[in-house]
């Protein structure tokens, strides 16, 4: 037997082990309470912060968040790539709408400016910052199959965990079914259709990359952190990723991008009038 097999083998020993930890920290794991982010975004006060996670390449974290919440993503290495899923929080049928995000914006790039939308024509969260200009909107995550065929394993307990694996354990942690998962954005990682369809992986922007998100509605945010599905590298790569969340305001029709374009003006529209039927800050008002 071990010396902490020794340590733990009464419940007695077991307890006084298990309280010996408290005050570890380790470089992948929330910080709590979020006040204690050693980093703040500039502008934001610790006061502000609502939550701060390192998450391991391989493993999933998620969210609950309120209307106006910010949630800043970073590729702390230049190797994370974030596989976002996105539910409306007051009624989680209603779920990112990849193809919605691409077809009504006429633009299947991601960056600044673009919103991401709801199955119901709403915006559910837009995007307020970006330096990695690396995304993908065609490919989804990984699956138990692919991954398995690529690494050998795919399972979330696994060496090399899938996307999808993940997302449902993320999912079922807010009451979410795998019927529940929609198709997935990923950041921080990214592909390039050429003119006869074929993709390009174009990767990484490098270490410190970020994508910062507004929730335009209360949100239940899944993420996975796992190589990109067409990531060519041989070998299971992936590191960590910061997830960073702070209180503020939804986007108004003060905002340009409110009306930047019509079929944007018109989603937003959608969610505050969803918004205002709930009571919640921000309505319709100008």
């Amino acid at each position: 037997m071990t010396a902490t097999g020794s340590a733990t083998a009464s419940t007695y020993g077991a307890r006084d082990h298990a309280r010996a930890q408290a005050g570890t920290v380790v470089t992948t794991m929330p910080v709590l309470p979020a006040s204690g982010w050693p980093s703040p975004p500039d502008g934001v006060t610790p006061a502000d912060l609502v939550w701060a996670e390192t998450v391991a390449g391989g493993n999933y974290t998620h969210l609950r968040v309120a209307r106006g919440t910010h949630v800043r993503f970073t590729d702390v290495e230049g190797s994370a790539c974030a596989h976002l899923a996105l539910h409306n929080a007051t009624q989680p049928w209603e779920r990112l709408n990849v193809a919605d995000t691409t077809k009504v914006a006429w633009q299947a790039y991601l960056g600044a400016g673009a919103l991401l939308l709801s199955d119901q024509g709403r915006v559910l969260a837009s995007v307020v910052e970006d330096t990695s200009g690396r995304h993908d909107a065609f490919c989804g995550t990984s699956t138990l199959v692919s991954n398995a065929a690529k690494y050998g394993d795919g399972a979330p307990q696994g060496p090399s965990p899938a996307g999808r694996e993940l997302l449902v354990l993320a999912a079922a942690k807010q009451g979410l079914l795998p019927r529940d998962l929609p198709t997935t954005l990923s950041f921080f990682q990214g592909v390039d259709v050429g003119p006869d369809g074929g993709l390009t992986f174009t990767g990484s922007a490098g270490p410190g990359a970020s994508v910062t998100l507004r929730a335009e509605l209360p949100l239940v945010v899944l993420v996975a952190n796992v190589p990109h599905p067409v990531d060519p590298r041989p070998q299971y790569t992936s590191t960590p990723l910061e997830v960073v969340a702070w209180r503020g305001a939804a986007t108004t029709p003060r905002d340009a991008l409110w009306s930047a374009t019509p079929e944007g003006e018109r989603a937003f529209l959608n969610s505050a009038a969803h918004a205002a039927m709930l009571g919640l800050d921000g309505g319709t008002r100008a």
